[in-house]
């Protein structure tokens, strides 16, 4: 197959949609994560929740007298029937009993388990938005009150802490999702698919395997090489190809890309440890994102699971709440069984852009609050429950807020991932500044919300 210069770049344009890549927006793709050895093993999968998780009703604060049937008619639950966490305080929505398998140790409550599974209350941030796209955005731009900035923290993980020039590092983060979200979003472009298998040039699949080509040297009838892999598998100036560096950089980089999920996706996956995923997209894609880590050199990838906007008879035992908690619960338990090869350098994090309020409204739900909960879990995690205890949750501080309405926040998301950046994947204090922008200020205005919880050995 001949091709030419411009064949590639109307192909490529063609192809952009199917990708996720503006790919001739912004030239060169990421390729490898460089922050050293201690980051080249680390990954990180990040769950967004998308709608607002009621943290109340996940973490329950039993030890606070304000969680009862008054303020929750149809959510309360009894002491009997929610699970014990050992700190005498706080207990999880029995939805959530497939973390136990992660969270148990003789340490937190006296049963056999590694005990890697950080669960973190009052988790928000300083002047929290109730608007989902606003609080959303600022939860992945780490940047609070700036809808502007369409970049993501994630983002600049990867290209702080990458080597743009290595290119047999071809996939180092990726959003496995209908489009781009914003903690992957940046000027250098991110993949991102529904299905890692989807992640080519449209068409057949025997078309994309004859544009994607061969390397130069790799078949002794084509010495030059086909396709993609051809075009731009040689130098960046030979005869006849007297374009630019970094065009040619970005055919290079795009067709080691596309080559490494080819090759990711061409024998059938089968999870490890009797590993069983939820049914259903989320199910599929958190599947993909184990095999991408087993298969490829990927550092982080991210996905969403929505639904959490309850305002609606959100459900107590059972019912629609309980059903996404049990979505959650269930891949946590099949990720750790499944990456348990790569456990101890891997991280898994769940997000959300605020937790409800903790008065039940009229319709049997919650509505727009503060802070939230979150779950982390991984090999290097001192599992526990952190902000949600005697020493820390004075009785009646589910309302906290200012405002008297809402349950106020102990530590900013920001800290969270600060503590992720900092003791999981080894970022210098100059990276984390890169990384988060903010971080300094808001710690210098909120001292408190940045009060270092140590669930990173």
């Amino acid at each position: 197959m001949k091709l030419q210069r411009r064949d590639f770049l109307k192909t490529g344009g063609l192809a952009s949609g199917a990708l996720g890549l503006n790919m001739l927006g912004s030239l060169g793709l990421p390729t490898d994560i460089l922050a050293d050895d201690h980051a080249g093993k680390k990954k990180m999968l990040f769950i967004f929740q998308r709608g607002g998780n009621d943290g109340i009703n996940s973490v329950i604060p039993r030890g606070d007298n304000e969680y009862n049937t008054t303020n929750r008619p149809t959510l309360f639950l009894r002491e009997n029937q929610a699970i014990d966490l050992g700190n005498g305080f706080a207990q999880l929505h029995p939805g959530l009993e497939p973390l136990m398998e992660i969270f148990n140790s003789q340490k937190l409550n006296g049963k056999e388990g590694p005990g890697n599974l950080a669960i973190i209350h009052r988790v928000g941030y300083a002047g929290q938005s109730r608007s989902h796209f606003n609080s959303q955005h600022y939860w992945q731009n780490a940047d609070p009150g700036n809808k502007k900035l369409d970049e993501g923290m994630f983002y600049r993980q990867i290209v702080n802490t990458v080597d743009l020039n290595r290119e047999e590092n071809a996939f180092a983060a990726a959003s496995i999702s209908g489009s781009q979200m914003v903690a992957l979003r940046g000027p250098k472009p991110l993949p991102n698919f529904r299905k890692a298998s989807e992640f080519s040039f449209k068409g057949s699949s025997a078309k994309n395997k004859k544009f994607l080509g061969r390397l130069p040297g790799t078949d002794p009838r084509f010495p030059d090489g086909t396709g993609i892999l051809g075009l731009y598998g040689g130098a960046a100036n030979l005869p006849r190809k007297p374009y630019r560096n970094t065009v040619h950089r970005t055919g290079q980089l795009l067709g080691a890309t596309i080559k490494t999920l080819q090759d990711a996706t061409k024998n059938t996956y089968r999870p490890a440890n009797g590993a069983v995923y939820p049914n259903g997209t989320f199910g599929q894609r958190l599947r993909e994102a184990a095999m991408l880590f087993k298969r490829t050199n990927a550092r982080i990838m991210g996905l969403n699971i929505g639904g959490w906007d309850t305002h609606v008879s959100q459900g107590q035992l059972y019912g629609k709440h309980r059903q996404l908690l049990g979505n959650v619960a269930n891949a946590f338990q099949a990720f750790h069984r499944d990456m348990q090869e790569q456990w101890e350098d891997v991280l898994i994090v769940t997000m959300t852009e605020f937790g409800r309020t903790s008065k039940e409204n009229g319709s049997r739900g919650t509505d727009h609050a503060d802070s939230t909960a979150m779950f982390v879990a991984g090999g290097a995690v001192k599992g526990g429950v952190y902000n949600c205890d005697r020493t820390n949750w004075k009785n009646g501080d589910m309302f906290s807020t200012k405002n008297g309405r809402y349950l106020d926040r102990k530590t900013d998301f920001r800290s969270v991932f600060g503590e992720i950046f900092s003791d999981h994947f080894g970022n210098t204090p100059k990276q984390l500044d890169d990384v988060i922008p903010t971080y300094a200020q808001a710690k210098k205005e909120n001292p408190s919300d940045f009060k270092k919880l140590g669930f990173i050995s």
